[in-house]
């Protein structure tokens, strides 16, 4: 295999690395119904696409497919972790516990951090008091709810998380804005 051929393939598998990267934030934000880059994404990814099947198609070997099937795949990993630190989104979060007082302090700590909280009666397996915490965060703020349960003494607690289209009103961003 000579140099150019080499040097052909690395630039084949980053440059599908990127596509999928493109490709897969593109999907994140149609699910999340932002729309503007959307349009950019699949116009660059439409040209990047055209000229890389030309040039699989038209090579000889597997050597370029296997290096654009490895790009598209290092492509998704980056993707999803480029996902995971954007955490677009809005979440609404229900904590279910047994404790009354441990309810109280957390729906508390979450109202002195400026979300709002609702808390109710509920009842669980066999009709047994369990008390229901409701809050609807950003996607990104959830490592704060997760401390300040960890800070009121609640672990592994059940939850129910919902992911929101829409939310009218209020939604209160917290530590984030400081960090």
């Amino acid at each position: 295999m000579t140099q150019h051929i080499i040097l052909t393939l690395i630039g084949l598998f980053l440059i599908t690395a990127l596509t999928n990267i493109l490709a897969t934030l593109k999907s994140i934000l149609l699910a999340k119904n932002i729309m503007n880059p959307v349009y950019i994404l699949v116009f660059i990814d439409a040209i990047i696409f055209a000229t890389v099947l030309g040039k699989v198609t038209s090579s000889k070997g597997i050597h370029f497919a296997i290096a654009y099937a490895l790009g598209k795949t290092l492509g998704v990993f980056i993707g999803g972790k480029i996902e995971e630190r954007l955490a677009l989104g809005i979440l609404e979060v229900d904590v279910f516990l047994n404790n009354k007082s441990k309810m109280i302090k957390i729906a508390e700590k979450l109202r002195e951090e400026g979300y709002t909280v609702n808390n109710f009666l509920a009842r669980g397996n066999n009709g047994d008091r369990r008390y229901k915490v409701e809050v609807v965060i950003k996607r990104k703020e959830f490592k704060v709810l997760e401390d300040i349960m960890e800070e009121c003494g609640v672990t592994d607690p059940t939850l129910k998380i919902k992911n929101l289209n829409k939310v009218e009103g209020k939604i209160t961003a917290t530590r984030i804005k400081a960090m």
